[in-house]
């Protein structure tokens, strides 16, 4: 067996990350598995010069709104893609699925719930569909990783203001839930199981009002597992030193390969 890492990064706007070359680091770096949410581009607008690897498999899934959201997968590993277009009913580009293995490996960028009621209960329909989904999966014999931005701090821990967040979408009670449900059904919070119960770890800061500087945060970003990859996770980590966007990457290493 040996290790394969797997990075997770919402980079709002893969060309914006390109001309600030962010994405540098991959070349340095033993990274197995990429994925990117909110790249904002369709496939041929994706810049080559983004990082030097030449990976041999990639995925990218655009949304049918040009400029908005998007999710690439960048891999080594020889697998099948598969369409989730039951789950991303609107066809936003939100899910890259990729099965390799016996692992079905999901990339994610859940839907934001602020602009609207009408997107919160978009937000949590998604959520309900993408479950049942990972679920028939498991049901399958398969085992699942899933990583992106969730759009949503689960616990109080994971934002630096909870009780001012109370009632804004992203630590919304019912949404908070979801999450819940999601880890009762037997999958695992990564970050969490190798960190406890540290403080002060967030993936996503505002623009607004040196949040990032202050670490006024939240951990919106994930990697969840199912239960049955529980003793192959060797290492979760949130890469917070790394810039480029208002989110960071965070790290899954896996002894699985």
């Amino acid at each position: 067996m040996a290790n394969v890492t797997f990075i997770s990064w919402n980079v709002n706007g893969i060309r914006a990350v390109e001309k600030k070359e962010a994405l540098k680091w991959i070349d340095e770096s033993e990274v197995d598995f990429l994925g990117l949410q909110e790249i904002k581009a369709e496939a041929d607008q994706i810049p080559e010069t983004i990082f030097g690897r030449d990976y041999k498999f990639q995925s990218i899934n655009s949304s049918c709104n040009k400029g908005q959201s998007g999710v690439a997968l960048y891999t080594d590993f020889k697998g099948e893609a598969f369409s989730c277009d039951h789950v991303d009913i609107l066809d936003e580009g939100r899910i890259n699925e990729y099965h390799f293995g016996n692992i079905a490996y999901f990339n994610v960028y859940f839907p934001n719930g602020q602009r609207s009621e009408e997107r919160l209960a978009y937000k949590l329909a998604f959520y309900d569909r993408f479950l049942e989904h990972i679920l028939e999966l498991r049901k399958q014999g398969k085992s699942i990783v899933v990583c992106g931005d969730v759009n949503t701090a689960h616990h109080p821990i994971d934002l630096a203001r909870p009780k001012a967040n109370e009632k804004t979408s992203g630590f919304l009670p019912i949404e908070r839930e979801w999450q819940d449900k999601l880890l009762a059904s037997g999958f695992i919070d990564t970050f969490r199981h190798i960190h406890g119960e540290v403080e002060d770890r967030y993936s996503w800061w505002s623009y607004r009002a040196a949040a990032r500087k202050n670490n006024v945060g939240w951990r919106i970003d994930y990697f969840y597992v199912s239960d049955d990859l529980k003793d192959r996770i060797v290492d979760a980590d949130i890469l917070d030193d790394v810039m480029g966007s208002d989110h960071c990457p965070v790290k899954l290493v896996l002894d699985i390969a």
